[in-house]
């Protein structure tokens, strides 16, 4: 099952380590993380997506919840909230391709950033199904290069880190 979960921690030096080290040690891959600095200077909110067992993941979460870094922890699996990555798309622009890469862009609200002679950098930013939709429509064209930011994550109401 997949899980995705929020983690507020102090911004210091060797968290990131000690956080994905209690995954690696119990033999869960992180599919995607994200890291950023909060309102507050002196915290970071991490984005793990993982999937696994429900068990164990229960049991990471409170290694998680006991790490001396470990400020609020949210595991959003099951719960309502808003879910959002960005990707940039270097697809193929040959003549007779641009006028279809120009249309998908348009319909799916993203934006070219780039231009050379024979590719466009597409930026879009949306929920992951949205993106591997785009993908999907883009690959006939030949997609050159892909970079995805993963998933961050945000309660819906009251739900989440800041949240209650």
């Amino acid at each position: 099952m997949k899980h995705t979960i929020s983690v507020l921690v102090e911004n210091e030096f060797g968290v990131l380590a000690r956080v994905s080290g209690l995954f690696s040690g119990r033999g869960f891959n992180i599919e995607s993380l994200s890291v950023a600095p909060t309102l507050d200077p002196d915290t970071s909110r991490m984005t793990i997506v993982t999937r696994g067992d429900d068990r164990v993941l229960e049991q990471v979460n409170k290694q998680l919840h006991k790490l001396i870094s470990t400020i609020k922890v949210v595991d959003f699996t099951g719960e309502d909230y808003v879910e959002r990555e960005l990707a940039l798309i270097k697809v193929t622009a040959e003549a007779e391709s641009r006028a279809e890469v120009l249309r998908i862009v348009d319909i799916f609200r993203a934006k070219i950033v780039d231009v050379t002679p024979k590719s466009y950098t597409v930026e879009m930013t949306g929920a992951p199904d949205k993106i591997d939709a785009v993908l999907e429509l883009l690959a006939p064209m030949g997609i050159k290069e892909i970079v995805r930011s993963g998933p961050v994550v945000i309660g819906r109401g009251a739900k989440g880190v800041a949240g209650n």
